[in-house]
């Protein structure tokens, strides 16, 4: 978020992990799970973090139900702690990997990393339909006011479907056993949209309101533009290149991709005589799938330490990356006008 954020976002009130039981939202044979983890590190111990969650990420894959993980490194003057969102297929499987030896193990490991316990949400229910930009909030809602909270969120729900680019929204209540607070979850289309929201003169009048039945909230946001075709040695980037790299990187594959299906299976279509509606659905799913599992993979590996450097990258490395991609078009390019021309 933005700097004005710290003037209203209190202390953490996240549950720890070590508190987490065997019940899990939904039960043991519950739906699909997603637990969303947050730890603040110390930060002289960085470079060891990034170890131990490269070794957590490698852990945990090998478990039943794992489905996916995303990890948010803190973002300067917006997000102050890493956030770690793991996936399960079921709650049941969720529950299995958070109560197991190991991950009782690499806590202890952590601990020392770290200027507090990690604390976690977690939430039951099928991920979202699209990418977009999520917050999670947490709140400690004060006894006896959970009626009047459930109403007041209704109120604030209403108010942000007003808004521009509010894609949904979801409230899960406290877990016996897990965690005391209230969770909710809203999705909008971009940054831009989300920080309209939270910044908003409507929001600060809600929230003013709302002290009355919470003492606390807590927020986090993950989000990624096209981070499920961003990967580095099998993960999803740490963190996701910026969108202006990832948007040079997907024209660079699409178009001799769209190219090469137009010239092999598009002629094979008019060959045919399908129609117009149907070869292009066909055609979609195969570029799709081509962008997925062949020349986004390739185009990661190629251009790797300029799509994730560490630290962010120099000015020149940018800059020198983005003419390669160029040129790399320009070549495509001349390549496509002489075959066609």
């Amino acid at each position: 978020m933005v700097d004005s954020f710290a003037a209203f976002l209190p202390r953490a009130l996240w549950t720890t992990l070590a508190q987490v039981k065997s019940y899990v939202r939904g039960g043991p044979g519950g739906g699909a799970a997603t637990v969303v983890i947050s730890l603040k590190v110390r930060e002289d111990r960085e470079a060891d973090y990034r170890r131990w969650q490269q070794k957590i990420n490698d852990t945990v894959r090998s478990y039943p139900g794992f489905e996916g993980s995303d990890v948010y490194p803190p973002i300067s003057g917006e997000q102050h702690a890493w956030v770690v969102v793991f996936r399960f297929s079921s709650t049941g499987e969720l529950t299995g990997w958070l109560d197991s030896e190991t991950r009782r193990r690499l806590l202890d490991e952590v601990g020392p990393l770290l200027e507090e316990p990690p604390g976690l949400e977690v939430l039951a229910g099928e991920p979202p339909a699209r990418e977009a930009v999520t917050a999670v909030i947490s709140h400690k809602v004060r006894p006896g006011r959970e009626r009047d909270f459930q109403r007041w969120q209704d109120k604030v729900r209403k108010a942000q479907e007003k808004f521009p680019g509010f894609l949904g929204f979801e409230a899960f209540e406290p877990v016996p056993g897990v965690q005391e607070n209230w969770v909710v979850m809203f999705r909008y289309d971009t940054r831009e949209h989300l920080d309209d929201w939270l910044e908003s003169d409507t929001r600060g009048k809600l929230l003013d309101e709302g002290r009355d039945y919470f003492a606390d909230f807590d927020v986090r946001t993950v989000k990624s533009a096209f981070s499920g075709w961003f990967r580095f040695n099998g993960e999803t980037a740490q963190e996701p290149p910026p969108n202006w790299k990832q948007a040079m990187s997907v024209v660079l594959s699409l178009y001799p991709t769209v190219m090469i299906l137009n010239l092999t299976v598009g002629r094979a279509f008019e060959a045919m005589r399908l129609p117009g509606y149907f070869a292009m659905f066909i055609s979609n799913v195969f570029s799709v799938s081509i962008l997925t599992w062949l020349m986004m993979p390739l185009v990661n590996r190629v251009f790797a330490s300029w799509l994730s450097p560490s630290g962010g990258g120099s000015a020149f490395t940018n800059i020198a990356g983005a003419l390669v991609m160029v040129v790399c078009m320009a070549l495509c390019i001349a390549v496509f006008g002489l075959i066609t021309g």
